[in-house]
């Protein structure tokens, strides 16, 4: 490749990535307006149900609490800011993909690169997960982290594309890395449910589903994610011989990718023992996250060892 043509498809990547990046804030703001004005509210069927009482042994059972919608205003808001989030996930692809055509290579060699590709891992899980259920709600929470994902690749991480060290150089980037990226990405996802299941008691968002609801989803994520993880550790134990000569040897990257995999073995437990199952559960996936992010960018920035590769 020439470098008139290099440097086009360089530049073309990094406008997609900011056009990404703007779309990406608009949806934002449009998920912030949902829960500004919008509010939930009972369907008259609801109420009626809900107001439906069963004779039973003398004594009057009512039914469970109905699911909530959402009003017009907040709906409509959420409606655009979902559009705007598809837009933003399709320009960003785009412009992963034009990264790694600069490269000439996968787009997953420095930090900045798998920042991106994370950022679209996020915004992926969270969309093809809303075809099988409404969402709207959970979007702010899903773009806020991704944008600042992406703020701190462009402005922190960013540097260009440069041919792969010898360890690196192999079929198994490739599969250890896109496992790791949308296991860490439905981790995302998973502590952002996880979170608002902590505060779903308290009436801060009228939006939002009931705490068990979502500490089911929670649930739901982490069960999807945790052998998507399990795989990328293993993965990268096998990558490891091959390139090193041995499976595993406590390199602060494996070890932290370990304690990541402990936490969350961990959260699935403790959603099985009696006491554990809500607020403490909830927790732990919320720890399990944070040391993802540990070992992504405080093992990778501070801390030397045999992953140091990705550079600034």
């Amino acid at each position: 490749m020439d470098f008139a043509n290099s440097v086009q498809l360089a530049d073309a990547s990094n406008n997609f990535v900011y056009l990404a990046m703007v779309t990406l804030f608009l949806a934002t703001v449009f998920f912030s307006a949902s829960f500004a004005v919008g509010r939930r509210r009972e369907t008259q069927h609801q109420v009626a149900s809900r107001r439906v009482l069963v004779e039973s042994g003398g004594s009057r059972v009512q039914d469970s609490a109905p699911a909530l919608t959402q009003d017009e205003p907040g709906r409509r808001g959420a409606n655009i800011g979902m559009s705007l989030t598809w837009l933003s996930a399709g320009m960003l692809l785009v412009g992963v993909v034009l990264r790694g055509m600069w490269a000439g290579r996968v787009p997953w060699g420095n930090m900045y690169e798998f920042s991106i590709s994370s950022a679209l891992g996020i915004l992926a899980v969270f969309l093809v997960w809303s075809t099988q259920r409404d969402l709207r709600w959970l979007g702010l929470f899903v773009t806020l982290p991704t944008l600042l994902t992406l703020g701190v690749a462009v402005t922190l991480l960013y540097s260009e594309a440069a041919q792969l060290v010898p360890a690196l150089n192999s079929y198994w980037l490739v599969i250890h890395v896109l496992a790791a990226i949308i296991g860490g990405a439905a981790f995302t996802v998973g502590a952002a449910t996880a979170g608002l299941s902590l505060i779903a008691d308290k009436g801060w968002f009228k939006q939002l589903p009931p705490r068990e609801k979502l500490e089911g989803l929670t649930h739901k994520v982490i069960a999807f994610s945790f052998p998507i993880w399990t795989f990328a550790v293993v993965a990268g134990a096998i990558w490891a011989e091959n390139a090193w000569g041995r499976y595993w040897g406590w390199d602060p990257k494996e070890t932290w990718a370990f304690i990541t995999w402990v936490i969350f073995a961990a959260y699935l437990h403790a959603r099985s023992t009696a006491g554990w199952k809500h607020q403490k559960a909830s927790i732990i996936a919320i720890v399990g996250w944070l040391s993802f992010l540990i070992n992504y960018f405080g093992v990778n920035i501070f801390i030397n060892g045999l992953h140091s590769y990705g550079g600034l």
